[in-house]
This record gives C-alpha cells, sequence and structure tokens, in this order.
C-alpha cells in the first residue's frame, strides 16, 4: 500500500507538503523570535501575554489579520495591488525545493537510497539564483499599483537596491563553485564532508571568511533587511512599498520576507557551513535516526543564520541609500571581482582546497585595506557637495574682524 512511498518521486512528495508546512510555520514563528531577540538585546521581556511565554502571539496576530478590514485604494491598479503579495510570498516558497536537507534515505527492505530533497537538478545553484531575484517583482509591482509616492519611491528604491547586490552575490558563488567545481548544491555539501588534520571540518567558511561575510551582507540587502531596509523605512517614506496594503496581503508580504530570509540561511548553510554535515555524522548515516539527525543539523545551522539576521537588524544602524549603492559598487563588486581572479589562479594552480585559497583571499582584503587607507575621497556625494562650503566657512572665520 505504502510502496510509492519507497521511491524517489512518493519521497520527494511527502517532504515537499512536510517543508511547505514547515517553513510557513517557521515564518510565522519567526515573527515571535524577532520580537523576542529585540526584547533580548534591549533589556526587556517581549510579547508574553498570549499563551505561555508568548508563544501563541503568531497565532493571534494571524487571526488578527484575517478578520481586519481589505483596503484597496481607489486609484490602484486592482489585480495588480491584488497580484503583488502573492507574487512575493509565492516566490520565496519556491526556492527549498533544491536545498538539500539531508543526506540519503535507505528504506527498510529498500534497494535504492532516496535524497533527502525535493528536486535534485544539475543546475540546482543557478535555480536559487534565478528564483531569488524574481522576489523583486512583487515589491516594485506593489510599489506600482498603489498609486502612492511614498509606495513608488520604495519600490525602485528595492529595484535598484536588490538588482545591484545580485552581482557580487554571483561573483561570492562564483568562488565557491570554483573551489569545488559543482552546481549540484547536495554534491556542494558532500564536497564539504572531509576534516582538514583529522579535526577541523572542510567547510568552505574555513576557505573563504571574506566571501562568506560578502554573501550574508548581500543576502541581507536581497531579503529587504535591515540595515539594508531602505524600501520600507518609516522615517522617510510612511511604510514604503506597503504602505497602501492592510490585512492578509500586509501579512503576505512578511511571510515572504522571513520566507526568503529562511530559505537564504539554508542557502548559506549548504554553500559555507557544509549543510547537513559535522563531524561525526558522514555519508554513511541513511537509517531513518541517521537521516533526522542530519536534519537537525541543517536546521540548526539554518537557525542559527535566521538568528544573527535578526542580530544585526537591532544592532545596526539604517543606511542612507547612497552609501548603500556605494557600499556595493566601490567595495563589494571590486574586492569580489578581484576575489574570483584570485580564486581562478588558486584553481589552475590545483591548490583550490588548500590554504593557498585562504592566503589568496586574505591578502587580497590586505591589499584593498591598503588602497583604501591612501584614498584622499570622499565618503558620499553630499559631502562632496558641502566640502567647499564647509572650507569657506572655515577661512571665513579665521579673518579677524576689521
Amino acid at each position: 500500500m505504502f510502496d510509492w512511498f519507497f521511491t524517489q518521486f512518493g519521497f520527494s512528495v511527502v517532504l515537499m507538503v512536510a517543508l511547505f508546512g514547515g517553513i510557513l510555520s517557521a515564518a510565522g514563528f519567526s515573527t515571535l523570535l524577532e520580537r523576542k531577540v529585540a526584547a533580548w538585546l534591549q533589556d526587556r521581556i517581549g510579547p508574553n501575554r498570549a499563551g505561555p511565554g508568548g508563544l501563541l502571539q503568531p497565532l493571534a496576530d494571524g487571526m488578527k489579520f484575517m478578520v481586519k478590514e481589505e483596503i484597496i485604494p481607489a486609484g490602484s491598479d486592482r489585480p495588480v495591488f491584488i497580484l503583488a503579495p502573492m507574487l512575493a510570498f509565492g516566490v520565496a516558497m519556491l526556492g527549498f525545493a533544491v536545498i538539500p536537507w539531508g543526506g540519503s534515505y535507505q528504506p527498510p527492505g529498500g534497494d535504492e537510497l532516496l535524497k533527502v530533497q525535493v528536486a535534485s537538478v544539475d543546475i540546482g545553484l543557478l535555480y536559487i539564483l534565478a528564483v531569488g531575484a524574481m522576489g523583486v517583482y512583487g515589491v516594485v509591482l506593489g510599489s506600482w499599483a498603489s498609486n502612492n509616492k511614498y509606495s513608488f519611491y520604495g519600490g525602485m528604491r528595492a529595484a535598484a537596491q536588490m538588482l545591484s547586490y545580485e552581482v557580487p552575490m554571483g561573483l561570492a558563488i562564483l568562488v565557491v563553485v570554483l573551489t569545488v567545481g559543482e552546481l549540484r548544491l547536495e554534491h556542494i555539501v558532500t564536497a564539504q564532508t572531509g576534516l582538514w588534520w583529522g579535526w577541523l571540518p572542510q567547510w568552505n567558511i574555513f576557505l573563504h571568511p571574506v566571501t562568506f561575510l560578502v554573501l550574508f551582507t548581500t543576502a541581507l540587502a536581497e531579503t529587504n533587511r535591515a540595515p539594508f531596509d531602505l524600501a520600507e523605512c518609516e522615517q522617510e517614506l510612511v511604510g514604503g512599498f506597503h504602505t497602501e496594503y492592510s490585512s492578509m496581503k500586509w501579512a503576505m508580504f512578511f511571510l515572504g520576507e522571513y520566507s526568503h530570509m529562511i530559505t537564504a540561511s539554508a542557502f548559506i548553510s549548504v554553500l559555507f557551513l557544509g549543510g547537513w554535515h559535522l563531524p561525526g555524522i558522514g555519508l554513511e548515516q541513511t537509517s531513518l535516526w541517521g537521516v533526522l539527525l542530519q536534519m537537525s543539523v541543517m536546521f540548526a545551522k539554518t537557525g542559527a543564520c535566521v538568528f544573527v539576521f535578526m542580530w544585526i537588524r537591532w544592532t545596526l544602524p539604517r543606511f542612507r541609500f547612497d552609501q548603500v549603492m556605494r557600499l556595493c559598487w566601490v567595495g563589494l563588486v571590486p574586492l569580489m571581482m578581484c576575489q574570483v581572479a584570485v580564486a581562478c589562479v588558486v584553481l589552475y594552480r590545483g591548490a583550490q582546497q588548500t590554504v593557498w585559497a585562504l592566503a589568496g583571499e586574505l591578502a587580497v582584503v590586505v591589499l584593498f585595506g591598503i588602497a583604501f587607507s591612501f584614498r584622499t575621497g570622499v565618503i558620499s556625494g553630499r559631502q562632496r557637495h558641502l566640502r567647499p562650503v564647509c572650507q569657506s566657512s572655515r577661512r571665513a572665520s579665521l579673518v579677524e574682524p576689521t
């Protein structure tokens, strides 16, 4: 009766349903986690009324969104206005399909090894990039269809920011591809299951720590998380692209944001943190309990990345928009172009998984630091315009009155 479950197709269908429900629930409870993290960092309690310790707060929020009045502005483009939040949420829920959440499962009495993955495709890494790039459409369409100037400005900011930061993100991922030589995400995890010197995990974060930081930074920008939340900053744009949204349409935008954040955290874990691998948990773990242990490790790493996402929000101040663009095109893009060039040289020498890869990466950072220390330019365009005024004011103050 359950023979279909022990095929790769049946196992993938069951895993897909379980992951969809799990990620959707995790996205809802991430709102509670974020408020608890904010309370912890600000030395207060946070939500503690709805349920024991506030655990039922996400359910209370969901009920509130369901019964609130749906408001659609009279001058809006109604079909696009309704489509935008569904698009933002739907696209964010597509990326988890190619994430390897565990190794392989050997069913009892079966001969086929089942991959703990919804879909194993040759270009899984490119699929993640393509799906992530589509996230900008929900924000831009929602801002344009609202017929609101604040929303429109927020949408334009989001489009410029997300499209710009895809460049250093792609270069950072290219460094991993050059190191591992694979586009299948499960093979990237398998390449990190070894140990250096018998004790240090052979994870890419130890070979490319700077590339890891750049990818994490671009993930913050891609998910519109602070300090890159210029598309919805209240001080300037009221609510940004979602100013005119209410009820479940507003909630779908933020469910999409948290789902995107979870998928990005899992993606970072696969590329740099060894995915489901820990020392002592190898490829031979194919039993049910072994697979559950591997999945627990993967979920723990993903949760740790999500926590850092939230930690950064309540630690760093928001950038100005010109600083966001300058950081990308003046800082991250040249840095990652040099890192890719060094990775190519290391690959040519056949030392892509040795200490020479780490040495080349750190050498690039040192050279960039030296170059920027001799840089005499100003930080932003605003300061460039103000400098002559400040200098003339200073000269006038040095002149003694007659």
